[in-house]
């Protein structure tokens, strides 16, 4: 009785230990896989959706006749916008061209006087003094005459300025332009945001010994759980995030406080995001870099 007793004992502490043995090695594997992680990999929650913004500003100032586009509309480079009422940049085309036309009939007067004072001063029959006058008129009557073509010119150009075209295939945004608006002369209208996306990563100036372009990133945007985006280090921004900001931190004077700073790194995507899942500018990401994925160039 005593014997099997002690014999379940000594099994039960045998079967104890191998599994303690068993666990021991599954928590030290795991940690050595953690800490490798850890030391391999550099993460960051400040990270954003980033793309290019083209403004759309008039080059003339007028009131607004006709908006062709809505709010998140895709559209292709010259695709028309909007238009300003053309009457009166066309009453100054008219004008203009009014004005060329009598410069052009000045200067051929005066050039056809200059070769008959010309025959005249050869005979002595006026003055050098009185040619030189005509000749006077003649060249004060071509530069009339490329004044008002250089008007003709900037008329013309006003008038095609009415007509506000797409510089960019892209999305409208933040349009704040209706019919019967008058507009400024560079009055932000409209915004149209390119397709091309990428990453910024304002990583902490501790986390950059081993970051340089060309390592591999995966990253997961909030907006879509479960979704991993691959990519690739782009660049590093020569300068701080403090550094290019509207007021830069003065650290020369008064009394300092170290903080850690930021570094933005550019980020961009391998393939092309899918449309399904639009990536809209300004939206949270979290990349992880790997350190290990390429030899510094």
């Amino acid at each position: 009785m005593v014997n099997k007793l002690f014999s379940k004992v000594y099994e039960l502490h045998r079967r104890y230990w191998k599994i303690a043995a068993v666990l021991t090695v599954l928590v030290t594997v795991a940690l050595i896989f953690i800490f490798h992680y850890i030391f391999t990999h550099e993460s960051s929650d400040d990270a954003f959706i980033e793309g290019d913004v083209t403004v759309i500003s008039p080059k003339v100032s007028g009131y607004v006749d006709k908006v062709y586009v809505k709010d998140n509309q895709p559209v292709k480079a010259g695709t028309l916008l909007c238009a300003i009422d053309p009457r009166d940049f066309q009453t100054s085309l008219d004008m203009a061209q009014a004005q060329l036309l009598a410069a052009q009939l000045e200067e051929q007067q005066a050039g056809q006087d200059v070769e008959r004072y010309k025959a005249l001063l050869a005979s002595k029959d006026i003055s050098q003094r009185q040619f030189d006058m005509v000749l006077l008129r003649w060249k004060t009557g071509n530069a009339k005459l490329d004044a008002a073509q250089a008007r003709l010119q900037q008329a013309q150009l006003n008038l095609s300025y009415t007509k506000i075209t797409a510089p960019v295939d892209g999305i409208v945004t933040r349009k704040s332009v209706e019919p019967g608006m008058f507009v400024q002369q560079d009055q932000a209208l409209m915004s149209i945001v390119l397709p091309d996306r990428w990453v910024i990563d304002n990583l902490e100036e501790t986390q950059m010994a081993h970051i340089h372009p060309g390592l591999r990133v995966d990253m997961r945007v909030d907006a879509y759980p479960g979704v991993v985006y691959r990519g690739h280090v782009d660049s590093i921004q020569q300068g701080t995030g403090s550094r290019f900001s509207l007021l830069p931190a003065e650290n020369a004077t008064g009394n300092y406080i170290k903080v850690v700073q930021r570094v933005p790194v550019k980020i961009v995507f391998d393939g092309p995001p899918d449309p399904q899942r639009p990536l809209v500018l300004g939206m949270s990401v979290v990349p992880v870099i790997d350190l290990a994925s390429g030899k510094k160039k």
